[in-house]
């Protein structure tokens, strides 16, 4: 039976976090979409992986072999998950550092024609080309398959650190309907993913 690792990285700083939440929910909603079909049999793991948790196992660390095992665990769950979904707040017109910092420990070649789902968070919708001057370009860089959708998502989309807008929600949605006819031919014959597109 086919698995596939679903692996969000949220690179907020912070708990609680819109960040983690709609990295929680894009994940969620690909496990969802993912689940076995007729006639395919899919098995799905998710892992979130919380930079305001784990994020100080990274700090000043200078090289990979340095690392605690369990920052080196994170990392090996980057390299090897199926589907990699990462999200960051706009801090400084960019990424968080530590979500750069940790990235930069990930293998030159570990993220090669795997899909990776962009997604990004900030005060308003003036920031949202970061996920095309910031997030494509270091994907790219590793030659992984950005999705083609990406979500960024501003405090007003945001109640109480839940998802509040249904425009958001509808983005969500659409970036996942897109996504996983990618995710499936990754995992499966071409026999198996035909026509469910």
């Amino acid at each position: 039976m086919p698995t596939v690792t679903i692996v969000a990285v949220s690179g907020s700083l912070h708990a609680p976090s819109k960040t983690t939440v709609l990295a929680k929910e894009i994940l969620e909603g690909f496990a969802a979409a993912l689940q076995p079909t007729p006639g395919s049999e899919i098995e799905v793991e998710t892992h979130l992986i919380e930079l305001s948790e784990i994020g100080p196992e990274f700090g000043g660390v200078l090289n990979r072999s340095a690392l605690p095992p369990t920052a080196e665990a994170a990392l090996r769950q980057i390299e090897s998950a199926t589907l990699l979904i990462v999200a960051s707040p706009v801090y400084r017109a960019s990424f968080t550092g530590l979500f750069k910092h940790v990235f930069d420990f990930v293998g030159q070649y570990a993220l090669i024609d795997k899909p990776v789902l962009l997604a990004a968070t900030g005060g308003s919708d003036r920031h949202s080309l970061i996920l095309e001057h910031q997030f494509r370009p270091l994907f790219s860089f590793f030659q992984a398959l950005t999705l083609p959708i990406g979500v960024y998502a501003s405090d007003t989309d945001f109640l109480d650190y839940r998802v509040d807008s249904p425009e958001l929600r509808s983005r969500i949605d659409q970036a996942i309907s897109r996504g996983v006819p990618v995710v499936r031919s990754s995992v499966l014959p071409v026999s198996e993913y035909v026509g469910t597109w």
